[in-house]
């Protein structure tokens, strides 16, 4: 199976062509802004150095979410319209979802997976779906933990502090064979469905006026 895995939830940008599960080729640019600039031609090039028609590929694999904004909304819009173009689904895949499975051996250990929100918050996702959380408040856990994602250092140091067994993982980042990965078990049914569409956890900060939107101007 031919799929191209977008990434850009986070302070980076990713596009990989995997086959087979199998990593093709790759490219990674740290960034936290201009990814709607800068992912549509990072996708053309990995399409070219592979020599592949996007027509021949059998999906778009996208990361949804937790993370930037403007970077899920990105990477998403260039995922459907890669798709449309060439008949084929967009496949949603969580951030937690990609840490997962590239962490295939954590044994007994719950994997945490820590985003920082830029807000002196985290994103913390445990498997159930993506909460906030102060840093200072994490939520009690008698069992072992793993932890990963870009907060996964901070998180690590507050629950080993108060007697957490605690892992640090070195994942950090959705990477694009893991991405396809998951994908490609969504699409055989092995995962339930997901929308791609972004996972936000915090509601939207730009509200319509109380007063309503102002009336179109006359002639």
């Amino acid at each position: 199976m031919r799929i191209l895995a977008l990434d850009s939830a986070l302070a980076q940008c990713s596009v990989a062509l995997v086959i087979d599960q199998v990593l093709i080729a790759e490219r990674r640019l740290d960034t936290g802004r201009g990814q709607a600039a800068v992912l549509p031609v990072m996708a053309r090039d990995i399409l070219a150095e592979a020599d592949i028609d996007p027509l021949s590929l059998d999906a778009i694999a996208a990361t949804v979410g937790p993370g930037s904004f403007t970077g899920i909304r990105a990477g998403l819009a260039l995922a459907h319209g890669l798709a449309l173009g060439a008949g084929i689904p967009v496949i949603g895949v969580t951030v937690h979802e990609a840490l997962a499975n590239s962490l295939p051996h954590l044994g007994r250990r719950v994997l945490w997976t820590a985003i920082d929100s830029r807000r002196g918050r985290i994103f913390l996702d445990w498997g159930q779906g993506p909460v906030p959380c102060p840093l200072d408040s994490l939520p009690p856990y008698n069992g072992p933990v793993a932890v990963a994602g870009d907060a996964a250092v901070a998180v690590t140091g507050w629950l080993a502090a108060r007697g957490t067994d605690v892992m640090l993982t070195n994942a950090r980042r959705p990477m694009g064979r893991h991405i396809a990965v998951v994908a490609e078990r969504r699409m055989a049914g092995e995962l339930p469905p997901l929308p791609a569409q972004p996972l936000y956890v915090d509601p939207p900060e730009a509200r319509p006026p109380s007063g309503g939107l102002r009336p179109p101007p006359t002639a």
